[in-house]
């Protein structure tokens, strides 16, 4: 499967999963598939949508069932597959402004940059919009452009 191939498909499970998984109460978060030799592994992401809440092991039974459901009915993966369902995570990457809204009183690990140029901040977010997130790092906020992040994710501290 090409990149290309595998964007393509990705991009239909996603159409094809976004109402299912809206139905159910949640956020669909992502779709993403690795082809390893004739097997396809179909990785699909939920969360709660944006408020407060816990997503439990049975609300995610129930929407893993509605899912595969969908995917028997529609067929849309090539040849053999095996589906996953889950959340994205404690450490969940955060790549979209919905993602660092949701970060909003926690740690996380932001870099900017890449190479010699890459700095990487860990603090808690205390501000996001939809082209900003506000890091503030041993008492002083740091304000970066979404555009500039290269890579960040929620950090958990014991």
């Amino acid at each position: 499967m090409t990149d290309a191939s595998a964007r393509s498909q990705e991009q239909n499970l996603r159409q094809l999963l976004t109402p299912v998984v809206e139905a159910a109460g949640l956020f669909l978060e992502d779709v993403r598939l690795a082809r390893a030799g004739k097997y396809t592994t179909a990785r699909v992401f939920v969360d709660l949508p944006d408020g407060p809440g816990d997503l439990n092991l049975d609300a995610l039974g129930e929407v893993t069932r509605a899912i595969s459901d969908a995917v028997d009915e529609a067929d849309p993966i090539k040849g053999r597959y095996t589906l996953e369902v889950s959340t994205p995570g404690a450490e969940r990457e955060l790549r979209t402004a919905r993602h660092f809204r949701r970060a909003v009183g926690h740690q996380a690990a932001i870099t900017t940059g890449s190479g010699a140029d890459a700095e990487t901040l860990e603090g808690t977010v205390t501000a996001a919009d939809e082209d900003t997130v506000t890091l503030t790092v041993d008492d002083a906020p740091r304000t970066i452009a979404l555009a500039d992040v290269t890579a960040a994710r929620m950090v958990i501290r014991m």
